[in-house]
């Protein structure tokens, strides 16, 4: 445990939390993989998920040491904090604007009878979604205590977008 904590920076107990979460992230989302293949043996659906959970494992570490370096954040296990931010803040703000899509008829059966009309539904979606997305990335980011990172970060989204007076660069 001490080569772990060594390894990830870990200095209190509770920053234990993220690593953990993270783990348990990865195991559910490479058995929700697993399960798509319908597997009819449960040992199977077992045994690809933990596949697929050595994958995605490699994949976010070989992800996290880029990104690392990348934001120049000076302890490991606020990288994970920071995955965590973005993963809450990009299920948050679907489920936040459903709602608001259905009750002005931007739904998909709408879209889907003329040309192009998906392409239409998606770009629209998009556009409506970006708002509070960036909103909820800024609001998250503060409960998460990496306000400074993710306002940064929002107004660098913003200025690539082409919203440079919404910016202080």
């Amino acid at each position: 445990m001490q080569k772990f904590n060594k390894y990830w920076e870990i200095s209190k107990n509770w920053q234990l939390f993220f690593p953990f979460i993270t783990v348990i992230s990865l195991a559910y989302t490479a058995y929700k993989l697993a399960s798509l293949f319908a597997f009819s043996k449960v040992f199977l659906t077992i045994a690809i998920s933990i596949v697929f959970c050595l994958v995605l494992l490699r994949l976010t570490l070989t992800l996290f040491i880029f990104l690392a370096k990348r934001w120049k954040v000076d302890q490991k296990w606020k990288v994970i904090r920071i995955f965590m931010v973005f993963a809450v803040t990009g299920s948050i703000s679907v489920l936040a604007t459903k709602p608001i899509f259905d009750a002005i008829g931007l739904v998909k059966e709408n879209f889907d009878t003329f040309f192009l009309g998906m392409v239409l539904f998606y770009t629209l979606k998009f556009l409506l979604v970006l708002p509070v997305y960036k909103v909820l990335l800024v609001a998250f980011g503060w409960v998460f205590c990496e306000f400074t990172f993710f306002w940064n970060f929002a107004k660098k989204m913003l200025y690539r977008l082409g919203l440079k007076q919404f910016t202080s660069k």
